[in-house]
């Protein structure tokens, strides 16, 4: 199938589908990136999917580099995923009980991050992080949480304070209804200034309970931290006693399999997990250290429940997905085709004079349309919107769907063969020496 040049065709159905959607669902999303807010026009609609495909309602398709948001590292409708699902399905949809796929899933995690002791299995990124910032209170009996500009950890109130993703999107990293006196507990610093976390430790040692980041910010594109910065994190933590907590929903089994600590050789006290180990359906976990986790209800006193936690079907889908990248060589494959992704686009910048910065670790990449490289929050914001903006529909008008925000990382996946991603590598030159 060939996707270069193929213009997107009109959007009825999918325009018929947003205005009913306005209708019944604040904005017509679910998730408010989906509303092509950030990048205007009409978000269209997906019927059905399969590899690196999506099919619209209007019946077209486009080489997907979204994933849906990173979890579809074997693409759309893997047959050894779908099959796992189908054979869980035939035995029950949830049993209120424990079942022999947590338990798998947890060995899993535990033989594949070096890190985790034990695991807590639950529903989403959100719960795994708004969990971890419990536990990390309750174990050290301190309030105060150290998070990073542009880091995004879910829609959890302590969190969701100068954060990435939708927020940043939407033009408003702070959200309304978070009361100021927890917002008070949350000390906001700079990514990539470990002096800046020094002084935080100074002036509040024996009150931070914690601190968490992502290794990989990627709700703000992608940065990568300077040289000793995550060291110097955990020499801070370890030093006042702090709960060193790596958001890993993300970047867990996409970097690598254990994660960007196993690339980076950091050992965290708690991580966070989500996306790749639902294989596709809605999933979250958290795990570590056995003497923090061992507070967790129901063997301590920091309380943590879900009735839907370890749901079997999740847990099959996860349990498969895993097993793929063990058993095959998916992060080579992987890292090649994101290193022609980037080739592609940064041998083209240079050519046309075009300013731009293309971060990119294995299957994940993003551009920046700027000069200079982006290391914090205020630098990813000081991007060309406007000329992103112009980058997303010229290559969602060609066949190839990126994130519609220049805030959100790109994905490639297993089922992304040699084909597509020279076609998606035509797609994206052509876009940027029409800008």
């Amino acid at each position: 199938m060939s996707f270069a040049g193929k213009k997107l065709s009109a959007m009825s159905n999918s325009t018929d589908l947003f205005e009913r959607a306005k209708q019944l669902i604040p904005g017509g999303v679910n998730s408010p990136v989906r509303a092509f807010r950030s990048v205007g026009g009409t978000p269209f609609f997906t019927k059905k999917a399969n590899g690196a495909t999506l099919t619209t309602a209007d019946g077209q398709d486009l080489i997907d580099f979204v994933c849906t948001w990173g979890p579809a590292i074997h693409g759309h409708n893997n047959p050894v995923i779908r099959d796992a699902i189908a054979e869980a399905l035939n035995k029950g949809t949830s049993f209120g009980t424990p079942n022999p796929y947590e338990v798998e899933m947890a060995e899993l995690l535990v033989e594949m991050v070096p890190s985790l002791e034990k695991i807590r299995m639950v529903n989403s990124g959100t719960e795994a992080t708004m969990t971890a910032i419990r536990l990390a209170r309750g174990y050290t009996k301190r309030n105060k949480i150290i998070k990073f500009e542009g880091c995004y950890h879910g829609h959890v109130d302590s969190l969701l304070i100068k954060a990435g993703s939708g927020a940043l999107t939407l033009g408003n990293p702070d959200s309304a209804g978070i009361p100021e006196s927890l917002a008070a507990e949350t000390i906001v610093l700079p990514f990539n200034e470990l002096k800046a976390v020094a002084v935080a430790f100074e002036k509040y040692s024996d009150e931070i309970a914690g601190v968490i980041l992502e290794p990989y910010p990627a709700n703000i594109g992608l940065i990568f931290p300077k040289s000793g910065y995550l060291q110097g994190l955990r020499d801070l933590c370890t030093q006042h006693g702090s709960v060193l907590i790596f958001d890993e929903v993300m970047t867990g089994f996409r970097v690598t399999a254990g994660g960007v600590q196993t690339k980076e050789g950091i050992t965290p006290d708690l991580t966070t997990l989500g996306k790749i180990i639902g294989g596709g359906l809605p999933v979250g976990a958290l795990g570590g250290r056995a003497e923090i986790m061992d507070h967790l209800a129901p063997l301590g006193p920091v309380y943590q429940a879900g009735t839907l936690s370890g749901n079997p079907l999740a847990m099959a889908a996860g349990i498969a997905s895993l097993k793929l990248l063990k058993e095959s060589d998916a992060y080579d494959r992987l890292e090649r085709s994101g290193i022609q992704v980037k080739e592609a686009i940064s041998s083209t910048l240079n050519e046309i004079g075009l300013p731009g910065q293309i971060p990119q670790v294995g299957s994940m990449f993003c551009l920046y349309f700027t000069d200079a490289p982006v290391e914090n929050l205020d630098e990813a914001t000081a991007t060309d919107t406007d000329r992103f903006k112009k980058y997303f529909h010229t290559c969602l008008e060609n066949g190839v769907y990126i994130p519609p925000s220049k805030y959100e990382g790109n994905f490639i996946s297993t089922a992304h063969d040699q084909g597509g991603i020279d076609q998606a590598c035509d797609v994206f030159v052509n876009a940027l020496r029409s800008l």
